[in-house]
């Protein structure tokens, strides 16, 4: 007969203890939403009596939104593969998830424009050259290269590509820009339930690519840094380049929006997001178990 060893048999069980099964028991309590159960009827009537612009950038923001949610949804698979073939068990639990939630973003963001946009043709025309360099390109040839390629730097290329850039940076800095568009203005309730959900899923996510970068870090030390820095550097121009995309398609930006404001929140996420994985180089494996999701909300 053949045998086989099982972690949560061993004596080793299962760390309740470390930075994914924590992440993991927020996720059960605080990741069972379900977009179906939010309320979009004051939505559809806030959205009628928009302008035709502001009706655009709300539209544009989530068309961006929802290709981006499509896209990380569809590309996570190879990193759980890698965890699986790894054997870490507890970060492989966390991360079903984490899939799991990806896809509601995807149900929620249809949602909306189907019940509230009522918009059913192609919004690729809002896809421009910076967000196809990451969606398109950057993003899915990062995460699949993890099927041929499992080391310890293609690892840290695809989190950063994954954690820090597309959620760190881009999806942040939407974030702030929906709470300009919605919270500021007192519409789209709905709209706002969602995008809460959303960014609490999202900043556990952050916290175990933070997690994730630290222990790599730990393990593997100077060249697991040169690879994320060196990814660091070439996403800032293409994430940075999907802000002015935005604001190229207006004369005037509706609802007061303006671009400093939007461009330098994303350069302060992507600076918070270097000053913690600087932090993380001087860590032990130890240290990591215990402090990686310091600093990052993780609700």
């Amino acid at each position: 007969m053949p045998t086989a060893s099982f972690q949560s048999t061993s004596p080793a069980g299962l760390d309740f203890a470390s930075a994914p099964m924590r992440l993991w028991a927020k996720a059960k309590k605080l990741g069972t939403w379900d977009p179906a159960d939010i309320d979009l009827r004051q939505d559809a009537r806030d959205w009628h009596r928009l302008s035709a612009d502001e009706k655009d950038v709300v539209l544009r923001l989530t068309a961006l939104f929802q290709g981006g949610e499509e896209s990380v949804t569809m590309d996570l698979l190879p990193l759980m593969m890698v965890m699986a073939g790894e054997g870490r068990l507890e970060e492989e639990m966390y991360l079903t998830s984490f899939l799991w939630e990806e896809a509601k973003h995807v149900e929620s963001f249809r949602r909306f424009l189907d019940e509230v946009a009522e918009e059913h043709g192609d919004l690729s025309r809002y896809h421009g050259p910076s967000w196809l360099t990451i969606f398109a390109r950057e993003l899915p040839e990062a995460m699949d290269r993890l099927r041929t390629d499992a080391s310890p730097q293609a690892q840290a290329a695809a989190s950063v590509t994954y954690n820090m850039i597309v959620e760190g940076v881009l999806a942040e800095t939407g974030y702030h820009a929906y709470d300009h568009l919605l919270q500021r203005n007192g519409i789209m309730p709905g709209m706002q339930r969602v995008i809460a959900h959303i960014r609490r899923d999202e900043s556990r996510h952050i916290a175990y690519g933070i997690y994730l970068l630290s222990r790599l870090l730990a393990e593997h030390g100077d060249p697991v840094w040169a690879a994320i820095e060196a990814r660091l550097n070439e996403l800032l121009q293409p994430a940075l380049g999907v802000v002015a995309e935005v604001f190229a398609a207006y004369d005037e930006p509706p609802f007061g929006l303006r671009m400093e404001e939007f461009t330098d929140y994303a350069l302060s996420q992507f600076s918070k997001r270097v000053a913690r994985l600087e932090k993380a180089r001087t860590q032990s494996l130890a240290e990591v178990a215990t402090e990686a999701l310091e600093g990052e909300e993780a609700a």
